[in-house]
């Protein structure tokens, strides 16, 4: 165990995460977790409990208040996390209302499209009902259809029907990647590129939504993450000095919804050591 970790990405239950928000907190305080960021998908209604449950519980870490915003850009999900937001900021809220309606209308539709298409016995109201109290996801989709041997696992829901580009992937109406930077900073938080790797794109295409993010006021990018190999951490790292953007990093845990990622550690080789979240929290004046 090693005592001066970080974890700058991490779900509850409030979106696609499985543990409740107080139960991250005594969990990360067993790891010896020195700071832990929620970020969950596009809902800030965990942060309230997390920081309450901190102060009550001992050896708990530092909590940063954190959001994964999910934008489109050309049909394809693109993730900008936000570190240290005011998420009582009143144009923050208005903006997540925003976000909620549009998901709200996507995961409709694409209940709807896999009733049809596959027979499925699924309804925006049934799905809701399975998940009460979270903000739906993709992969409650996946969850809902395992649960009912639709599918053998979560993967599966992504790789043949519901991942990007997929029959009954539908994308929500269009919220940019630029915006999301915006609505951020506008909340007095950092923006973050969420794990770049993973949107598979070319260098050269990557690149060009680096700068055009960088342009909007990113400020960091995660260049440490759970399935990274060496040389993606090593490129992400030379992204961030390029483009002079503070380096972030975190497992991405969601509980038993991803089996081999752990808090802190992800597939047992990560490590985002304290001095990565010493320069975000001065960068945001945290210090």
């Amino acid at each position: 165990m090693n005592n001066n970790a970080v974890d700058l990405h991490v779900h509850s239950n409030k979106s696609d995460g499985t543990l409740t928000p107080a139960e991250l907190v005594r969990y990360a305080a067993s790891k010896g977790l020195k700071a832990m960021a929620l970020t969950d998908h596009d809902t800030v209604e965990g942060l309230d409990e997390v920081l309450k449950t901190a102060k009550e519980t001992e050896n708990a870490p530092e909590i940063v208040k954190g959001v994964e915003l999910s934008t489109d850009l050309d049909g394809k999900d693109i993730h900008i996390v936000g570190l240290f937001i005011d998420h009582k900021n009143k144009g923050f809220e208005d903006y997540l209302s925003r976000f909620i309606v549009l998901r709200e209308k996507r995961n409709k539709d694409m209940c709807d499209a896999l009733r049809e298409g596959l027979q499925m016995d699924i309804t925006i109201e049934k799905l809701t009902a399975a998940f009460p109290g979270s903000v739906m996801t993709r992969a409650h989709f996946a969850r809902y259809m395992l649960d009912r041997g639709f599918i053998k696992s979560m993967d599966e829901a992504f790789d043949r029907w519901i991942g990007d580009g997929k029959p009954y992937y539908i994308p929500r109406n269009k919220v940019t990647p630029e915006e999301g930077v915006e609505v951020i900073l506008k909340a007095g938080g950092l923006p973050v590129l969420a794990h770049p790797i993973l949107y598979r794109y070319s260098k050269e295409r990557l690149e060009k939504l680096v700068s055009s993010l960088k342009e909007a006021g990113l400020v960091g990018i995660e260049s440490i993450y759970s399935t990274y190999s060496v040389s993606d951490t090593r490129y992400i790292k030379e992204l961030a000095k390029r483009f002079d953007l503070l380096e972030s990093g975190g497992s991405d845990f969601h509980g038993s919804n991803k089996k081999t990622i752990d808090l802190m550690t992800g597939t047992g080789k990560l490590y985002v050591p304290y001095k990565v979240f010493e320069k975000l929290k001065k960068r945001a004046g945290k210090q």
